[in-house]
C-alpha cells in the first residue's frame, strides 16, 4: 500500500462574508498518496485555491479534519504549522511573490537560511542551474521576464527538497511557451526529488498530465478521474 500524504476527512470551510457566513468547501474527504499528481479544476469560485490553501496549512478548516503526513494540521498551531511547511512543502503561486530587493540567488536562498541549513546559497544556485537561470543568478526580479521570475519561485518551492509540492495556477499569469516550460519543469521537479505534486489549474493541458483529476463544483467534489494507473502495489 503506498504512503498516504495527504488526507481530508469532511472538510468544511467557512469564511465570514460582508452578507453572513458563506461556505467554501462542504464534506470534502480525499487522499493522495505519495508521489501522486493530482490536478484540481472546476470553475472560478469553486473552491480549488481554497482546497490548496488548506492543504498547504494556509487555511483552516472549519470542520473535520486535514492531515499531512500522519499530522493532523488542524490541530497544530501557527508556529507549529509554519515550522512543518518550512520542512516539508514547497508552494509556487501564480504570482511569483518574490522580494524585490533580493537577487534571484538571494530569493531562493533566504528560506534555506531561515531553515538552517548552511549550504543554502549552493543548493540556491543548484536548484536555479536547474531551472535554466544560472545565467540570472544576480538579476534583481524587476530584471526577468515573467516565466523567468516563475522559474526563480519553481526552484525557491524545490529547494528545501519538500515531501509535498504545491502550485496554484502556475501557469496563469504566463504566455503559451512559457507556460508550457513551466509545466515540463513542475513535473521535472516532482521526477528529480519524488514530491507529491498537487497542482489548481484552469489549463487542460497541464491537467491531462497528471495522474489524477480532481473537479469541483460549488464547493463539493463532483468528480475524479485517474488519468494513469497506478502501479501495482
Amino acid at each position: 500500500m503506498k504512503d498516504m500524504v495527504l488526507s481530508f476527512r469532511d472538510v468544511e470551510l467557512t469564511l465570514q462574508g460582508n452578507a453572513g457566513p458563506v461556505n467554501i468547501l462542504r464534506a470534502i474527504t480525499l487522499d493522495v498518496t505519495r508521489g501522486e499528481t493530482v490536478g484540481l479544476i472546476g470553475p472560478s469560485g469553486s473552491g480549488k485555491s481554497s482546497l490548496l490553501m488548506l492543504m498547504g496549512g494556509l487555511e483552516r478548516a472549519t470542520a473535520g479534519t486535514v492531515s499531512a503526513l500522519g499530522h493532523d494540521l488542524t490541530a497544530l498551531g501557527e508556529d507549529a504549522l509554519a515550522r512543518f511547511r518550512r520542512q516539508h512543502m514547497g508552494v509556487v503561486f501564480q504570482s511569483f511573490h518574490l522580494i524585490p530587493t533580493m537577487t534571484a540567488l538571494e530569493n531562493v536562498a533566504t528560506p534555506l537560511e531561515l531553515a538552517g541549513r548552511r549550504d543554502a546559497f549552493e543548493r540556491a544556485e543548484e536548484e536555479l542551474r536547474a531551472v535554466g537561470l544560472g545565467h540570472r543568478l544576480d538579476h534583481y526580479p524587476v530584471q526577468m521576464s515573467g516565466g523567468e521570475q516563475q522559474r526563480v519561485a519553481l526552484a525557491r518551492a524545490a529547494a528545501p527538497r519538500p515531501d509535498i509540492l504545491l502550485a496554484d495556477e502556475p501557469t496563469g499569469n504566463l504566455d503559451g511557451p512559457n507556460g508550457q516550460a513551466i509545466m515540463d519543469l513542475l513535473f521535472g521537479l516532482r521526477d528529480r526529488h519524488g514530491a507529491t505534486l498537487v497542482l489548481v489549474t484552469h489549463a487542460p493541458e497541464l491537467a491531462a498530465r497528471c495522474d489524477r483529476v480532481i473537479t469541483l463544483a460549488d464547493g463539493r467534489i463532483s468528480g475524479v478521474e485517474t488519468r494513469r494507473k497506478e502501479a501495482a502495489e
